[in-house]
């Protein structure tokens, strides 16, 4: 007699825990269709390279709301390295990346090792070296020690454009 209310009370406590579980299901939406990846927003981290870098900080004004900033980051350990990524509006990715690294290396590193064109884009008023390569290409100006570059796996329309929403921050 012992042994089967040992074996009742584990199946009735099991459907205890299956019906407050399945509660705890229906309770918490779920939305299979929401997008996995969330904006960040970079002000915080803009406000502070613009502080910290020895250089103008870049960053886009007046993008469309269909551009979405999904990272960012400034490390003044990594020669001043400021990074700001987004998923333009066709989902591709286009990131900002500066540096005061030396900029062979820097641009191989930023730009999975594209390779320079030897072509050039007039934009916004400043020539920017064209990169292509087998994951991302590339819109890249040098001056005064720091290093632009304009990366992704987006089109070059959608690097220009994000070239073009570029203004510099307080240095």
């Amino acid at each position: 007699m012992r042994g089967k209310q040992t074996v009742r009370g584990m199946f009735l406590s099991m459907a205890v825990i299956v019906a407050v579980a399945g509660a705890f299901y229906l309770i918490n939406p779920h939305d299979e269709n929401a997008d996995p990846l969330k904006a960040v927003d970079y002000r915080v981290e803009l406000v502070t390279a613009q502080r910290a870098a020895p250089y103008p900080v870049m960053a886009p004004k007046g993008l469309p709301k269909t551009w979405k900033p999904t990272s960012v980051s400034y490390v003044r350990q990594d020669g001043n390295a400021w990074h700001l990524g987004f998923l333009d509006p066709d989902r591709e990715y286009v990131a900002v990346e500066q540096s005061t690294d030396p900029a062979g290396k820097y641009i191989a590193d930023v730009t999975h090792d594209a390779e320079d064109t030897g072509k050039s884009s007039r934009v916004g008023g400043e020539t920017w070296q064209r990169w292509e390569g087998p994951k991302y290409d590339a819109l890249v100006r040098t001056a005064e020690g720091v290093t632009t570059v304009v990366t992704g796996t987006a089109p070059h329309e959608r690097l220009v454009e994000m070239v073009e929403a570029l203004e510099p921050g307080k240095s």
